[in-house]
């Protein structure tokens, strides 16, 4: 890994944040609160909320197993997202490396940031090559983006590979775990010691059942957080959503629960789809979703719209033409979708 201020734009390295009123009087006992032209009426939502939420922070820190200073909370993990180019990509200049088909946000935050995207196909099993990564940066390659598991493919990218990039790539490795909780393998969150160059994504979305709420985090060395701290708006995290995830770490039992029950569904689902006449090949996935190819994507879309079920059609991206993305659901919401299905292929008939 190139030192940290090489990788960092020049302008955000000598950046002076925005001191907040409540950031100025941290660690002093206070009652009386005449600093920050609030009302003092309405109590307590008259209040600004903690700006680098540590309630939140305390609470998650072991239950990730990192410390609250290699945490940082996000409006949704697309604020983490947004920020890794606000921070190391030099608009016009840079560019970024992907994997496809991936997560769509981030060419998103790449056309907005002005930052060139490279793209580089997975084999037709959805498999990561290292090498092929590799070739696609440059020197003016600053992040390359790994969503594991990956999203809209489901599966776990191939450990070995993610490592290589990780050892041999100069800059930032972004690695995308928003559904690490319905998978096996180790994430890679617990690696930050070994590896300071990586930054890894998480959400309360997935397995928290919490997408309401947009509350993403990610996890990488003090010095990275430090500087997404430095760059993000004072206040991004409102009261209501971290009062809402601390109630939801008190619940972290109910939330394993959850995630075996999907995990015993997601099974269930799967082999039954595996059996229906439009299906042509489920494809293995680590997380709470699978992708199939079937014959006519498009119709089979369209006809799901009109009973009510919705699903994602994934037939224009990359490698996944006449394909279909089905999430898992409860039992019922499952059933409804394959009941839909099964009577599809006696409606083409008639």
């Amino acid at each position: 890994m190139k030192p940290l201020q090489q990788l960092v734009r020049p302008n955000i390295w000598a950046l002076k944040p925005y001191s907040s009123a409540r950031d100025e009087y941290r660690g002093a006992a206070a009652s009386v609160f005449l600093d920050a032209n609030e009302n003092p009426y309405n109590a307590p939502f008259n209040r600004y909320p903690d700006p680098l939420q540590a309630d939140v922070k305390e609470m998650l820190a072991p239950i990730k197993d990192v410390r609250p200073e290699q945490i940082f909370l996000g409006n949704g993990s697309d604020e983490a997202i947004d920020l890794v180019f606000r921070i190391f990509c030099e608009p016009g200049t840079d560019n970024v490396v992907a994997i496809a088909p991936t997560y769509g946000m981030y060419k998103v935050c790449a056309d907005i940031n002005h930052v060139d995207y490279r793209s580089v196909l997975l084999d037709e099993d959805f498999r990561l090559d290292a090498e092929k990564l590799l070739a696609a940066a440059d020197a003016h390659t600053k992040v390359i983006f790994l969503c594991t598991p990956n999203n809209p493919t489901g599966n776990d990218l191939e450990r070995d590979e993610i490592i290589k990039v990780i050892e041999r790539f100069q800059g930032i490795v972004v690695i995308d775990e928003a559904y690490s909780d319905f998978s096996a393998r180790k994430p890679f969150r617990k690696e930050l010691a070994a590896y300071p160059n990586i930054i890894v994504l998480n959400t309360f979305s997935k397995a928290w059942g919490c997408a309401a709420i947009r509350l993403g985090m990610a996890f990488a060395s003090e010095e990275i957080i430090a500087l997404f701290n430095k760059v993000k708006y004072p206040y991004n995290i409102n009261r209501l959503t971290q009062q809402q995830a601390v109630d939801m770490l008190k619940k972290r039992f109910d939330v394993d629960k959850w995630v075996r029950t999907l995990l015993r569904e997601r099974e269930q689902v799967m082999s039954a789809f595996a059996e229906l006449e439009i299906c042509e090949r489920v494809y293995p996935t680590d997380a709470n979703f699978f992708l199939a190819r079937v014959r006519g994507a498009d119709a089979i879309y369209d006809y799901l719209v009109k009973n009510g079920i919705i699903v994602r059609n994934r037939s224009k991206v990359e490698l996944c033409g006449d394909c279909l993305r089905v999430t898992i659901g409860t039992a019922q919401e499952d059933n409804s979708l394959l009941a839909a299905l099964r009577s599809y292929r006696g409606e083409v008939q008639k």
